[in-house]
């Protein structure tokens, strides 16, 4: 097997007297498609907002191609163009276009040209069906097109690792569809995605790895078929049992 990409170790995060993650081990190959799921509140959101540098860990290392990130020297928004995140929210520029939304971060953080910045633009938002609304502004789009504009920003950097938080939570339900599909043809091409959801049947069809995280730790992680139809722990067990149906 290659070289991780991603490598945490020991990673530990604390508000205050708040343990939310504790000693969390776990790597990244490239290509791996790993879904982390867990009830609300088991440290899920926080795991990737770590990865993604929006928050310091208290402890422990994170390691992209063995350099440890969490170091205070890192330069957060480069890091970020190689690990890229699509936020449960959207978080699109509310007074930019389509269009502008996907060529900013190309053009401040990669330092593109214009030209350059429009093409990769455009062709990211024709790959997640977008590039019809490249002259709308976010308030005219639904949910689900806010989204998948999301996506084509994160992927017109180019990142090596894609982080999804709770892409399709904020979504109404016949919206939800049309983002899982652009996000099972990037796991079919190969993205390197880390994906917290509540979408169990996406964790159990699409991803490489499962993780199941409670209480601020990884309970039990392994390959989808497994985890669903045997798992080793009760915790698992009585998670999944919920979503038996789904």
């Amino acid at each position: 097997m290659s070289d991780p990409i991603i490598e945490i170790k020991h990673l530990s995060k604390s508000f205050g007297a708040h343990v939310v993650l504790r000693d969390i081990d776990f790597t990244v190959h490239s290509g791996d498609v790993i879904s982390i799921i867990g009830a609300s509140g088991s440290g899920k959101s926080t795991l990737l907002r770590c990865l993604n540098l929006l928050e310091t860990p208290t402890s422990g290392q994170i390691l992209y191609h063995g350099k440890d990130v969490a170091d205070h020297g890192v330069n957060a928004p480069e890091y970020r163009s190689h690990v890229g995140m699509v936020f449960q929210s959207f978080n699109l520029f509310n007074n930019m276009t389509v269009l502008e939304n996907c060529m900013v971060g190309q053009i401040k953080v990669l330092k593109r040209g214009k030209e350059e910045a429009r093409t990769t633009a455009i062709q990211y938002l024709e790959k997640v069906g977008m590039a019809p609304y490249i002259n709308a502004r976010p308030r005219q789009l639904s949910g689900g097109q806010k989204q998948r504009v999301a996506i084509a920003r994160a992927l017109a950097m180019n990142p090596e690792v894609l982080l999804f938080d709770e892409p399709t939570s904020a979504l109404d339900p016949e919206m939800v569809g049309e983002v899982l599909n652009v996000m099972q043809q990037l796991a079919k091409e190969g993205m390197t995605m880390l994906v917290v959801t509540h979408e169990m049947a996406f964790a159990r069809d699409v991803s490489s790895r499962v993780v199941f995280m409670a209480d601020g730790v990884i309970c039990e992680q392994g390959d989808p078929k497994t985890l669903f139809s045997n798992p080793c722990k009760q915790q698992t067990r009585d998670f999944l049992s919920r979503f038996r149906n789904g």
